[in-house]
């Protein structure tokens, strides 16, 4: 089918731990438009696709997410490995730290564990085409809305 190298492609080497910037790419792990809702979605969605090279493509786009969440994984780990209890329990990430420690789970930055309900798979290709570029165009919002919009003309 494929071959695994366990090796990263990109290899991350975070020294110090940021547990701001991990509260915010962990929705890139378990939020409703990260790496394993995009897996799941083109995976899911190749089954009922009526032509075999866009059913190709669907794998193998899937099979890329996957190797994205490793990725997202590893910096994620780098991020929050050798805490102290303190740096734990002043974090935005202390009821994280309850149930999980410094495994890593899937879940959004709102700290909402990943649910299947994220993914679209309708069965009519234009509708699952249009969800994967609805899903993949979503940016993450890092300012409050009101700094993002733009000023009327």
């Amino acid at each position: 089918m494929w071959i695994y190298e366990k090796k990263l492609q990109y290899p991350v080497k975070i020294k110090n731990p940021n547990l701001k910037l991990a509260q915010i790419i962990i929705s890139q792990l378990g939020g409703p438009d990260g790496e394993l809702a995009a897996s799941m979605r083109y995976l899911h969605q190749r089954y009922a696709c009526p032509y075999d090279k866009i059913t190709g493509l669907l794998t193998d786009i899937g099979t890329e997410e996957l190797a994205h969440l490793e990725i997202i994984a590893a910096i994620l780990y780098q991020l929050t490995r050798n805490l102290s209890e303190e740096e734990i329990a002043e974090s935005p990430f202390a009821t994280y730290f309850v149930d999980h420690t410094t495994g890593l789970y899937p879940v959004a930055a709102s700290g909402v564990p990943f649910d299947m309900k994220y993914v679209g798979v309708k069965g009519d290709i234009l509708t699952d085409l249009n969800e994967d570029l609805a899903a993949d165009a979503a940016i993450p919002q890092t300012q409050p809305l009101s700094q993002n919009r733009r000023k009327p003309l």
